[in-house]
């Protein structure tokens, strides 16, 4: 079954490459449309998948991921016509240079090829993927999980019909529409076909995939990120950045995890954090030197041992004091998954440490960790959010998508 899957992927991928600009921007805008005009649609299917999450016991954050509804059908479409905008990277030059014999050099964008795509929950990554890979020139292979057959079947469908509308091949986008994990191995083995495999959702997925797969493999995704309030720091605004990095979307992987406070502040700043947050449905898990500045209510229990390696998906922050910078970046670097952390200070020295020492995929000074996302960054949507060094990093949007060709053009050259 694969195989044919991965045979017709690789041919559609080769048609891709060649596809101009105008043509699959058409095939992005008609799938926008197709969002819009299929919503009663949508929202059915997704409807069945959430009332099966519910009956079988998932959490309230897993299936806060899983659900679909109007305004977020809207920021798809709305995503889908920002990516056709986009210049697209396939066929851009760059490291130019000419060789002292007149040979000129370029580096060339070109389509990665066929990637995988291995992901829990999140409808939305279907028409992300889809939409990503249709602008760079790429096909994509799809494995959602069961808990978003519904919901992905009818995405994946409406994607190939925009696809074929603008006489792209339909099997540029594939779906494999069967829950059997056993599946999974097959797509991460389909190494004559598949060029990457992504996966997107929990550890224990990301340690699958890099332990089986023969084709490289991009991980990334997963949180526990921090927020460092340093001595500096402006506290009344400090709050209002906690907040969102806390509780705008609390089962995102950007979403604030552990709070890192400089001791100096920390017996007037903790006790505001709290009673700041608690109204909000936040309850804290406080390390032995925050319970000190805290008073023992409902809201806050003493940390346990792994609760600095959690990453919470829900309305849950760690409470830690730290006695400076050293401190702060050690515990992050021990901690963090590489993802998003930030440094509220006026301090321009602690900041430029932050961001130098910090080793992260997105470092902020001063500002939620809520902005790591392709469409903040203004890359329109992104496949995945990159934690590891190779071949991308963060968000990865159309350029990430892409690979290079060296060209060489020269008047009859030899090398001699």
């Amino acid at each position: 079954m694969l195989t044919e899957v991965g045979r017709l992927a690789r041919a559609a991928s080769r048609k891709m490459a060649n596809a101009e600009t105008k043509t699959k921007n058409q095939a992005l805008c008609s799938l926008a449309g197709l969002l819009d005009q299929s919503q009663e649609t949508i929202l059915a299917a997704n409807r069945l998948d959430i009332e099966a999450a519910r009956a079988s016991g998932m959490s309230d954050a897993l299936v806060d991921r899983l659900i679909l509804t109007q305004t977020r059908i809207d920021g798809l479409a709305s995503d889908l016509r920002r990516v056709a905008g986009l210049a697209d990277p396939v066929g851009e030059r760059f490291d130019g240079t000419v060789l002292p014999n007149g040979l000129e050099l370029w580096k060339q964008r070109v389509p990665l090829g066929v990637i995988g795509v291995v992901y829990e929950s999140r409808p939305n990554v279907t028409i992300d993927v889809a939409g990503l890979a249709i602008k760079t020139g790429n096909a994509a292979i799809l494995r959602g999980g069961k808990e978003s057959m519904h919901s992905n079947r009818i995405l994946a469908e409406l994607s190939q019909k925009a696809l074929a509308q603008s006489d792209l091949p339909a099997e540029a986008v594939q779906f494999i529409d069967n829950p059997d994990r056993a599946l999974v191995l097959a797509l991460l083995h389909l190494h004559e076909f598949v060029d990457i495999i992504i996966p997107r959702g929990g550890e224990g997925l990301h340690r699958f995939c890099r332990e089986n797969s023969q084709i490289p493999v991009i991980t990334g995704g997963i949180g526990i990120c921090h927020i460092f309030v340093d001595e500096s720091a402006n506290a009344d605004k400090a709050l209002e950045v906690i907040r969102n990095a806390k509780t705008q979307r609390p089962s995102v992987c950007n979403a604030l995890d552990t709070l890192l406070v400089h001791r100096a502040v920390a017996p007037a700043f903790l006790p505001r954090v709290v009673e700041f947050l608690a109204p909000a449905g936040v309850t804290f898990r406080a390390d032995e030197a925050a319970m000190g500045y805290l008073s023992r209510e409902e809201s806050v229990q003493t940390a346990g041992p792994e609760d600095f390696d959690t990453e919470w998906m829900s309305l849950v922050l760690g409470l830690k004091v730290v006695g400076g910078l050293d401190e702060a970046i050690a515990h992050t670097n021990a901690h963090s998954m590489g993802h998003s952390d930030s440094i509220l200070t006026e301090e321009d020295s602690h900041a430029a440490r932050w961001v130098k020492e910090v080793d992260s995929a997105a470092v902020y000074v001063n500002a939620s960790t809520r902005f790591t996302d392709g469409g903040q960054f203004g890359l329109g949507a992104e496949v995945a959010i990159s934690t590891q060094r190779l071949h991308a990093r963060g968000p990865m949007g159309l350029r990430e998508l892409t690979t290079y060709k060296w060209v060489g053009k020269g008047a009859y050259q030899i090398r001699e």
